[in-house]
């Protein structure tokens, strides 16, 4: 009867446990915590209140394919057919509009700020294994870094007259441990020679491939000593975490 009434103890523990994991959910700001539906209702919000226009495009977005495909059905005496056909592409139309406005959205809300980089590195393929804020200035220039299939990068922002001695020196350091693997350096900004924000992330899916996913792993390793060798940088604020919601910026 004890083992009995101590099983029924350990379940209503358990359940008690699950739903107040389940309430913290519900009330989490943390995007981690969300579903892929909070995901992007969220970040529709975020979008909307600086984009007006967003949900008309929407509309458009979804209105127009749909008629123009239900007409072609109607036409073809395959309306049924082709209707259902027009919702599917009605609606990847919407959502790929979404998508485009919701970069947009989150590039033109951070452009300028310290670490926002970030942002860029987020939108790259999971193939790039990208390091946020591996050195920060006083004066907040900051150098991030990312690796993949184009290379070992090291990306920096701030004024360009002391960030350049700054990506001159990390670069030196990533030689060190890189053996033969060329550490390429960008600076972001809307100057000459510079790579804004809202492009870095296809600028750098651009590159040459010039790295195996065997090679990628092999200075991954290496970076994992030279980081360890160095204080910890730390984070600028400004640019939120994305976690929750990039894969909806990336139009996934």
């Amino acid at each position: 009867m004890a083992k009995s009434e101590r099983a029924k103890a350990f379940e209503a523990k358990q359940k008690a446990e699950a739903r107040a994991e389940k309430e913290r959910k519900r009330n989490s700001t943390n995007p981690a915590d969300w579903g892929r539906w909070r995901q992007l209702v969220e970040t529709y919000k975020m979008t909307a209140k600086h984009d007006k226009a967003l949900p008309w495009l929407m509309v458009a977005g979804f209105v127009v394919p749909f008629v123009l495909l239900l007409v072609a059905g109607i036409l073809m005496d395959q309306w049924l057919i082709w209707g259902l056909l027009g919702l599917s592409a009605g609606f990847l139309g919407a959502m790929a509009l979404f998508a485009w406005r919701a970069r947009r959205a989150v590039y033109t809300r951070y452009e300028g700020q310290a670490g926002s980089g970030e942002v860029a590195l987020q939108m790259l393929p999971k193939k790039w294994v990208s390091d946020p804020v591996i050195a920060v200035t006083k004066n907040m220039d900051v150098v991030h870094r990312t690796l993949g299939p184009g290379g070992l990068i090291l990306i920096g922002e701030g004024e360009p007259g002391r960030l350049k001695p700054l990506l001159l020196s990390e670069k030196r350091k990533h030689e060190q441990v890189s053996y033969g693997v060329e550490v390429k350096t960008i600076q972001m900004g809307r100057a000459a020679g510079q790579v804004p924000l809202d492009q870095l992330a296809n600028h750098i899916k651009k590159m040459p491939k010039v790295l195996t996913p065997a090679k990628i792993g092999e200075v991954r390793q290496r970076l994992r000593a030279l980081d360890a060798m160095r204080p910890k940088a730390p984070i600028p604020k400004g640019p939120i975490s994305m976690k929750g919601a990039r894969s909806a910026m990336r139009g996934r």
